[in-house]
């Protein structure tokens, strides 16, 4: 004999890493030309990162491809050259300076510079579940005790309990708006948001004699 109820818990926190994904296309008429420019922009991409504090284990090349690109816009295709693709995932840890690495990282790679895939996190996910999960325990219990005084018995142990965890839900990025041009902006301006965690637990109570 006993008593099922449910608890929801939430915690947020600032993001304290982002990771993007920046690399360089380059469309030349040889596989050589694309290949030797891509390499070169890859690296002042690279430099740019290093430069901007980004760490050697804090990066990784998540593309590499060759092909040909051919205009389709006839009734023969067209072949307009050899595209070359060059991409490297890096985590920044330092969220503040996202905005000012990334120009730093379009200056370096020039037109052929490609940003995508940009997105927020917590490096210590744990404390953040952790404190959700408290939240959500505390929620169960207060709903039981009452449950159990209204039903004239004191509550007992908990005798089971099921977790579901949904999250981190991780903030998308925001550019903001800003009329300045290029030139005149100090950087390019970014909103991280913040990353929520909620938990929710299902537990069985059982009564005190």
């Amino acid at each position: 004999m006993g008593i099922t109820v449910s608890g929801a818990g939430e915690a947020n926190a600032a993001p304290d890493m982002v990771e993007v994904d920046v690399g360089v296309s380059v469309l030349a008429d040889s596989v050589q030309d694309a290949t030797r420019i891509a390499a070169d922009r890859a690296d002042a991409v690279s430099s740019a990162l290093t430069a901007g504090g980004v760490a050697a284990e804090d990066m990784a090349t998540t593309e590499y491809s060759i092909r040909p690109e051919y205009d389709y816009s006839a009734s023969n295709q067209r072949l307009l050259g050899y595209r070359v693709s060059n991409t490297v995932r890096a985590k920044l840890r330092d969220v503040a300076s996202t905005g000012p690495l990334l120009d730093s990282v379009v200056s370096a790679g020039g037109d052929e510079t490609k940003v995508n895939g940009l997105g927020f996190g917590v490096a210590d996910e744990s404390a953040l579940l952790a404190k959700a999960r408290e939240a959500a325990w505390n929620d169960a219990r207060t709903k039981a005790e009452q449950l159990a005084a209204l039903s004239g018995h004191t509550l007992g142990k908990a005798t089971a309990i099921t977790e579901t965890i949904q999250g981190p839900v991780l903030p998308m990025p925001r550019l903001m708006a800003a009329d300045m041009s290029m030139s005149e902006r100090a950087s390019t301006p970014i909103e991280p948001g913040s990353s929520t965690v909620t938990v929710t637990l299902q537990v069985e109570f059982g009564f005190r004699e």
